[in-house]
C-alpha cells in the first residue's frame, strides 16, 4: 500500500486493512473539484471544504465498520490524504513552502501556519472546553479534528501549528479549521517563480 505518482503533481493510493478501505486521488494543480464518499457525512463536508478551499482536485472513496465507530474510516482517510499529497509533492521543487491562513465562520476563527517541511510537526491549540466531546452531524467526534490533522501531518511530512481563535458553535469550530488549513495549504503548495524551479531550502532539500 504505498502512492503511486500519476502525472505532473496528481497521486493516487489505495489502502485497505481489516478496518477500511479506502481511495484517494490528489491533483496539486487542480480548481477544488471534491468527489467525496467516506460514509461519515460531517467528514465529507470537511472534507469538501479542504479541497475546495486548497483548489486541489480530491477524490475520496471510503468504507469501513462504522457500526463500530467512525474512527477507523475517518483515520484511515486522512492517513491516506497525508501519503498521497507526499507523493504528489515530489522533491517540492519550485513550491512557495509556507503558507498562513485566518478564517472565519460567523462566530468561530482559525488561524493555520503551515511548511512543508519534510519534518512531520503539529501544534494544535484553542479549541473550547468540551469541544472533543462534541458529536458533530450525529457520526463525527469532535477530538477527530485534530486526530485528522495528526496523521494528515504525519504521513505528508509537513508541519501544521493550528489555532482556534474564538468559536461557540461546535461544527463551525471544526469547519473553520479545515477551511484555514486548506487555505494555508494553497499558498505553500503553490509554485513560485521566483525560484526558477529551486527548491526553498538552504539545505537544498525538503
Amino acid at each position: 500500500m504505498s502512492a503511486q505518482l500519476l502525472s505532473g503533481r496528481r497521486a493516487r493510493m489505495e489502502r485497505t486493512t481489516s478496518e477500511s478501505s479506502v481511495v484517494v486521488e490528489i491533483d496539486l494543480d487542480g480548481t477544488g473539484v471534491a468527489d467525496i464518499s467516506t460514509s461519515v457525512p460531517f467528514y465529507d463536508h470537511m472534507l469538501t471544504a479542504l479541497a475546495k478551499h486548497s483548489l486541489m482536485d480530491l477524490t475520496v472513496r471510503a468504507t469501513g465498520d462504522t457500526h463500530i465507530d467512525v474512527h477507523h474510516t475517518v483515520e484511515d482517510v486522512a492517513i491516506t490524504i497525508g501519503e498521497v499529497l507526499r507523493t504528489a509533492l515530489g522533491n517540492k521543487a519550485g513550491i512557495r513552502r509556507f503558507g498562513e491562513a485566518t478564517v472565519p465562520l460567523d462566530e468561530a476563527l482559525a488561524h493555520a501556519v503551515v511548511d512543508i517541511s519534510g519534518r512531520p510537526y503539529l501544534v494544535h491549540a484553542g479549541e473550547p472546553a468540551g469541544q472533543e466531546y462534541h458529536l458533530i452531524g450525529g457520526h463525527f467526534t469532535g477530538s477527530l479534528t485534530r486526530h485528522v490533522f495528526e496523521a494528515i501531518t504525519l504521513h505528508a511530512q509537513i508541519c501544521v501549528h493550528m489555532r482556534v481563535l474564538g468559536g461557540r458553535d461546535p461544527h463551525h469550530i471544526a469547519e473553520a479549521q479545515f477551511k484555514a488549513l486548506a487555505r494555508a495549504l494553497r499558498a505553500a503548495l503553490e509554485p513560485d517563480a521566483r525560484l526558477g524551479g529551486a527548491i526553498p531550502s538552504t539545505k537544498g532539500a525538503l
